[in-house]
This record gives C-alpha cells, structure tokens and sequence, in this order.
C-alpha cells in the first residue's frame, strides 16, 4: 500500500519546470534514494511529498494519519531553544536515559555537546546534527531527508547509514553522497527535465540500468558512453560493499565495460608526476603541530615524520576536528609547525582548494574569470580550453557568460576549482571539494582528476569520491600520527570503533580499585607507572610483549626507509618502463609486508593498553 501518492503532479519556478505530470507513490517501508542535477528539481519533489510545498497542479495524497518526519536544508531550530527541549521535547531523563535506540542517537549525533546549549549559539554542523537527532527520535511511518550528510564525519555517515537500514519506516533521500545511496536504498528516482525516472537498486545498480537503458536505445552520446563505462568498471572493481545485486539481467552491461582499462594508468601518471616534480615533494620532519598555534589547541602531529612523494593520490580521514585541513594548511605554508621541519621541493607547484571560497570579481564573466588564469592546460595527454573545462564542470552553453556574482555557492566552488586547474599545477590539495557538487558533476572531476599527473592530497567525507581519485588513505587517529590505512576506509571505520572500545574497557579498569605491592609474577594485575592496572597480564608477560612492541617498532622503521627509498628509485627511474615495473613490484612487497608488521603492533598494543 503507498503511503503517498502523487497524480500528474506539476510545478515551476518562474519559466523553469521542475516536475512535470509526475506520478508515483511511496509504499510503506520502501527506501529510494533521490539522483539528479542542482536545480533539477529533487528538493521541489521532496517538498512536494512532504506536503510542504503544494504543486501547481495534480494531486498528493497522504494516507490518514501518516507521520510524516521531514529534514529540509533550511535551518527551522528555535534560536531561544535548548538542545534538550529540541530533541528530547518533554521526556523525564529516567526515560530517554534508559532507552538504548536514544542514547545511540545522542552519542553519534549530539556527542560532547552540552544539551542545555542554546540553538542560536551552535554552529552550523551543530545545529544540522540537531536537526536530524530530533527528527530520528521520533518514530515516523515516513522519513524524508534533503541532504542529511552534510557536516557529517566518515564516521558519523556509515553510523546513519546502518541506522536508517535498521528502522521500519518508508524513506526517501535527497543526496550526492554516492556511498550513503548505496548503502540506504532499495529504489533510486533520477529527476532529469521534469520527469522522474524510476530505477531497480542502490546507486550502483542504477549506474548499470542506465547504462543497459543507453545501450538498447543506442540514444546516448559517445562521451557519455565513456564516461559510463569507466563508472560502472570502478563499481565493478571496488570493494564487495559497492557491489550490490541489481534485480535486472546486467549481461549485456557487462559487455560494455569488457575491455575498459583501469581508470587510471597509474605508471605513467607516476613517470609524468616525477618528472614533473623530481624526488622530493613534501618531507615532514619530526613535526608537531597544534591547531590552534604552539602549544595550544587540539594536537594534530607529535613528533611525526612522513613523506608525500612524486604522484601520490592520498585521502587523508578523520573525525571533525581531528586537525586535517591544519595539515594541509601547513604543507600549504600558511600555518608554521610548533617544532620540526617541512621539505617542500624546489619544483613544487601548488594549488590548494580550501573550504573558503576565493575572493572573486563579482563583475567578470565566468570564461572571463577562467582564461585570466590560462586559456588552455594539458590534462594528462590531452589540451584543452578554458572553455571545454567549464562544460565538463557544469557550465554549458550561456552558463559560461553569466556575471560571477549571479553564481549560487556550489557553482563558484566549481569556479575556483577550475582556476585552481587552469593554473597547471603539480601538486593539488582540495579540502572538501564536493561540497554543493551533484553526482553528474563529480562523474565529470573524477574522470578529469585521472588523467591529472601530479601529487594529490584530498580530504573529504564523501567516502565513494575519496576512494574513486586516490589510491592510499592515511588517518588522524588522535595519537598525533599520520597513519597508513591499507585497507582504506573500511579499516579506519574498524580502528576508530576498535579504540572506542578500547577506551571503554580502560575507563571500566580505571575505575576499579588498584592492587599495589604484588610480586612480580603473582597473582592479579600489574600497576603501571601511572597508577593504572593492565588486566590479565603478569609483570613478566607485561616486559616480554613491549620487547616484542620493540622489536617491531625497529622493523617498521626499516621498512619505511625502504619504501622511502624505492619511492626515490622509482623518480630516477622514471623513462624506464621495465625498471619501474620491477620497483613498483618491490614496492607492494614492502608496503604489504609493513601493512602485516603494523597490525601485530596494533594487536600487541592494544594488549597492553596503549
């Protein structure tokens, strides 16, 4: 039975139509997953389900008392209220305390926030987080969500993602979040001129129904076919979570993408990039920094020593806060360690997209403001024009005339990432680039970010985005490392939940009264210098595993001068192909070997509590 329905629904701003002579329903406990471009018309047909915005014709029909729960972009918080008023309403602390579903929305929502803040003294992510936990409280027979991973961590995304999995309720979402699709819905809904396509699956099996749709109607164009093809052959590719079962017959989509080529040649990226760059792009020398200046503020590296090599495509991860876009401001040179020293390359051509918009004139036209820069860059083997740039980017036609101050935040973010790219640089650091971008967009930066040769550091929340561009991600974890992750996001998902719980067991053994004065050897647990019990080890055990911890430390350090060096050998070694392929082989045997002697050390301190 459909919990709403809609019947030739039409609607319109100014001379734009959004939807037109839409009609479809929502059945009860069915999650669909909204797709389309900005400004096509997924939040009109959200609002409209919703019953917020009513259509210029047709009919929407709600099932009686339906309990509708509806998440706009638009901040609806009463500034004068409280945190508590707002998502707990009037429930006694005895009732929401003792309600497990509850506290898990506060603590992956609301975390350390205090409840009696005031709505009008939170941040924006703050009031967002608000919103959503004082929607997901509530039990609703419909859930309607525009945009709810905006200011959400990796780690608050896949928290949401199994939450909404978990609840009875209908939902319909609005997201460019690639992952969060796929993880969430059953059904996708693409809005394209008016009309809302309907598509079996999560995003994947939508990109591959797309796909066989074009094939059959041999209606779309060549480019777009490339672009497809190379979309589906990283679905394919990627990690079993991505690969969900489409319900329609994929045969001949698999056809498409038989013979398509990985989607970047990441030799010659590398042979182009070193010698681009030459053997030193970023060495970090026993560096500590704080974010807010020396000594003060929350501590990003302590005494961390790593390197950023010629052709490098790395996501740099982290809860919100955790310092990564003060590491890139301190590769960027605009922020100075507390202690220690950064090597940047003599070569070193920077470009660094941050999450502040670039001043621009106001008065420029768009192309104007590009060919400023430049009027043709190469991308990998390729020239092209300030003008084709713009188009792959989301300016077609007369978009490229429009005065820059006409442009909303997401198009000028576009605008400064292609100045950025004009500019030909070497080494690209983009903090957060997807913001305001939709999903045909990130298709097109995707694709030209791998014909880009050069470093590329990138940090971003949108988990598919960071996993499509780069080939390695490295953690913040909080203990002032920069930490290799070789199972990528997966891992640090398993890491961070791993150290939760970790903490949890030692405020647990913290609190319990201390034993002092037992030999060693004897019975219960040893104190440690600080006073604290480490249960279930004796003395002895205690000295035998940090010799081990030891023993391994030493080894990962060797293992690092090691990959340093094949790092180095691979950039003299750039012209030959036969050389290089047998240094990148060494190379995965090194990185493979330290990925094992790194999670024994894992293993052995957390048996020891450290």
């Amino acid at each position: 039975m459909n919990l709403v329905n809609l019947e030739s629904v039409s609607h319109a701003y100014g001379p734009k139509p959004l939807l037109s002579d839409v009609s479809l329903g929502v059945e009860a406990g069915e999650r669909i997953g909204v797709v389309g471009r900005n400004g096509g018309g997924k939040t009109t047909l959200l609002s409209v389900l919703a019953g917020e915005v009513r259509p210029d014709s047709g009919r929407v029909t709600h099932n009686r008392g339906l309990n509708v729960g509806f998440l706009s972009q638009r901040d609806t918080l009463d500034p004068g209220a409280s945190v508590r008023e707002l998502v707990l309403g009037g429930r006694a602390e005895h009732e929401w305390a003792g309600d497990q579903r509850v506290r898990e929305i506060l603590v992956n929502l609301i975390g350390d926030l205090d409840l009696d803040s005031k709505a009008g003294d939170l941040s924006g992510g703050e009031r967002r987080r608000t919103a959503l936990a004082q929607l997901l409280i509530d039990d609703h027979d419909l859930i309607m969500l525009d945009e709810p991973t905006n200011h959400l961590d990796i780690e608050a995304i896949a928290w949401l993602a199994a939450h909404l999995s978990g609840r009875r309720s209908a939902l319909v979402v609005v997201t460019h979040d690639r992952w969060f699709l796929d993880a969430v819905s059953t059904r996708t809904w693409e809005v394209v001129d008016g009309r809302v396509e309907r598509y079996e699956g999560g995003y994947a099996a939508y990109v591959l129904a797309k796909a066989e749709r074009a094939r059959i109607a041999q209606a779309a164009e060549e480019r777009r076919q490339n672009l497809m093809r190379k979309e589906i052959a990283w679905l394919r590719r990627g990690p079993p979570a991505r690969t969900s079962k489409p319900k329609f017959r994929i045969e001949a989509a698999q056809a498409l993408i038989a013979n398509e080529p990985p989607p970047r040649e990441s030799v010659e990226l590398l042979r182009f990039a070193a010698a681009r760059l030459g053997k030193t792009v970023y060495d970090l020398e026993d560096v500590t920094l704080h974010a807010g200046g020396p000594a003060s503020g929350p501590m990003v590296l302590d005494h961390c020593t790593w390197q950023f090599g010629p052709g490098d495509r790395i996501g740099l991860i982290g809860v919100n806060g955790s310092g990564k876009s003060s590491v890139l401001r301190l590769l960027a040179d605009t922020i100075k360690p507390d202690s220690g020293k950064v090597v940047r390359g003599r070569t070193v051509r920077l470009a660094y997209l941050s999450q502040e918009l670039a001043e621009l004139d106001p008065e420029r036209r768009v192309l104007e403001t590009v060919e400023e820069i430049r009027k043709y860059v190469q991308v990998g083997k390729k020239e092209w024009s300030a003008s084709q740039l713009l188009e792959r980017l989301g300016f077609k036609g007369d978009a490229q005339w429009k005065v820059v101050g006409d442009l909303s935040g997401g198009e000028r973010r576009r605008l400064q990432l292609l100045r950025l790219l004009m500019d030909d640089p070497n080494v690209l650091m983009l903090d957060e680039p997807t913001n305001d971008l939709d999903i045909e967009t990130l298709n097109e930066l995707e694709d030209l970010l791998d014909g880009w040769p050069g470093t590329l550091i990138l940090v971003s929340h949108d988990r598919y985005f960071l996993e499509r561009v780069t080939d390695k991600c490295v953690a913040l974890l909080g203990d002032g490392r920069l930490s290799l992750l070789p199972g990528g996001v997966d891992e640090y998902l398993e890491r961070r939940a791993a150290g939760t719980a970790l903490t949890a067991r030692l405020g647990s053994a913290a609190a319990q009264p201390v034993r002092t004065g037992q030999a060693e050897g004897g019975a219960g647990s040893p104190v440690t210098g600080d006073g604290q019990a480490k249960p279930g080890l004796s003395a002895k055990e205690e000295r035998e595993l940090r010799k081990e911890l030891n023993r391994l430390e030493r080894q990962l350090d060797k293992l690092g001068e090691q990959e340093a060096k094949l790092h180095a050998a691979m950039a003299e070694a750039a012209g030959d192909y036969a050389e290089l392929g047998s240094l990148d082989a060494r190379l995965r045997e090194v990185l493979a070997q330290k990925d094992t002697v790194e999670s024994d050390w894992l293993d052995l301190a957390d048996r020891l509590g450290d």
